[in-house]
């Protein structure tokens, strides 16, 4: 069984910024793509960026330009750096990892930009 552990989230202004982690049980590199998701309330769960085991990364247009996601193997973590923070960006966020066509999720943390 994989656990995917988030932490770093909190209360920030806006223009602020924040770096999420996301610990992974296993090491990272057998899993096919390590993604953050986020939700905001009364919404669906929206994706955020994805990173590859081939290094391929992607971005929503949302954060494309604000947001970097980045992983260690030798700590089995991925980050988003998330910069820029809109009020938008509130949310909770979650670490995805993708392994044989499975999905494994965190617990998510909450980020709420705010003044």
């Amino acid at each position: 069984q994989v656990q995917l552990v988030e932490s770093g989230g909190g209360l920030v202004q806006p223009g602020g910024s924040l770096r999420l982690s996301c610990a992974a049980s296993r090491t990272i590199f057998t899993f096919d793509a390590l993604a953050w998701y986020r939700q905001a309330p009364g919404k669906q769960r929206e994706w955020v960026a994805t990173i590859a085991t081939s290094g391929r990364i992607n971005y929503a247009d949302s954060v494309k330009g604000r947001f970097t996601i980045s992983r260690d193997n030798a700590k089995n973590t991925m980050y988003l750096q998330m910069n820029g923070l809109k009020p938008e960006d509130t949310a909770v966020y979650y670490c995805n990892a993708r392994s044989g066509g499975r999905d494994y999720w965190g617990q998510g943390t909450q980020v709420t930009v705010s003044a």
